[in-house]
């Protein structure tokens, strides 16, 4: 039976052949994993808000036959504690990513860096950084944007003016807790975060995972995503990058893919995805894990090595 006919609870995680502690700029320690042969290309994913490392359960299963796959909880969610004295900000993103990268990847070695939600804002935090310049060959950005997330945001169904935008951000700050998982939590979190065409024990995947992130990192994240404004470090993402979105995503419409792909140094194209919501990774696992190996065919073995550099050159002397 797939893995995807299934409840969360019922699968086992995929089994790491390492994990590790990795400490942030500011002693925040971060959880992770490495999955796969050690001399395989690499691929480096991050999740989103209120997730954690199984949520990218379906492309480590895939992937981990012949990549080497690192995930990693960002802080205050999963097996990664609470906040050190850096807290939670864009700046923190960019630093926790910038640990992982040193502590998996040897010098030199490139991956695919690829993001969902706050982990593809997590990308753009840290585009100027040099482990990424250092270690990125090319880029997945999933169901995510750069600003006015509040202002585009369709979960509620206002007309769109300041009065929605001031309700949607007390929902990202809200301390009410989320309660268990039933068919009433399924059925409100399948309105919010998936679209239609998600399957019910997808819906349920993703459901389990929400709602086990902890209160507290839910609430302070959900204060900086409130207040987002990532485009001008968009513009400084200079690697070869795809981007793909959910049509009936209510948490980052379409519109902030556009709005992306068309800022993007060096855009691969925008892939939007009829029916699928916000949790474009578990809706749409074999799009996703497709894309993935068709950047890492691309951009890191060594047949896409040379004609990776090039291109990259040529876009920056342009």
């Amino acid at each position: 039976m797939s893995r995807l006919t299934q409840t969360a609870d019922s699968v086992s995680a995929p089994v790491p052949v390492r994990e590790l502690s990795v400490v942030s700029a500011d002693g925040a320690r971060i959880h992770v994993e490495v999955h796969g042969p050690e001399d395989a290309p690499a691929v480096v994913l991050a999740h989103g808000w209120t997730c954690n490392t199984r949520f990218w359960d379906a492309q480590v299963r895939d992937l981990a036959v012949d990549h080497r796959v690192v995930v990693y909880d960002q802080r205050g969610h999963g097996r990664s504690p609470e906040a050190g004295p850096g807290g939670y900000s864009t700046r923190a993103l960019a630093d926790d990513l910038e640990a992982v990268l040193r502590a998996t990847l040897e010098p030199g070695r490139k991956a695919v860096l690829g993001g969902h939600s706050m982990g593809g804002m997590t990308l753009m935090a840290a585009a100027g950084r040099d482990a990424v310049r250092e270690h990125g060959a090319a880029v997945l950005l999933c169901s995510t944007g750069s600003s006015r997330l509040t202002a585009e945001s369709l979960v509620l169904p206002l007309r769109a003016g300041a009065l929605r935008t001031r309700m949607t951000a007390a929902v990202l700050g809200a301390r009410a807790p989320l309660g268990p998982v039933n068919a009433a939590s399924k059925m409100i979190f399948k309105y919010a975060t998936m679209g239609r065409g998600s399957a019910p024990e997808r819906v349920d995947i993703c459901a389990r995972i929400v709602h086990a992130c902890p209160r507290g990192a839910r609430v302070a994240w959900g204060h900086v995503l409130a207040e987002l404004d990532l485009e001008a470090r968009l513009r400084e993402l200079r690697l070869p990058t795809a981007v793909i979105a959910g049509t009936e995503d209510r948490l980052t419409p379409p519109v902030h893919a556009r709005a992306v792909e068309a800022a993007l140094p060096h855009s691969l194209g925008l892939t939007e995805l009829a029916g699928m919501g916000h949790m474009t990774p578990v809706e749409a696992p074999e799009v996703v894990t497709a894309k993935l190996r068709e950047l890492v065919a691309a951009y890191v073995t060594l047949e896409g090595a040379g004609s990776a550099a090039e291109a990259v050159g040529e876009e920056e002397v342009a």
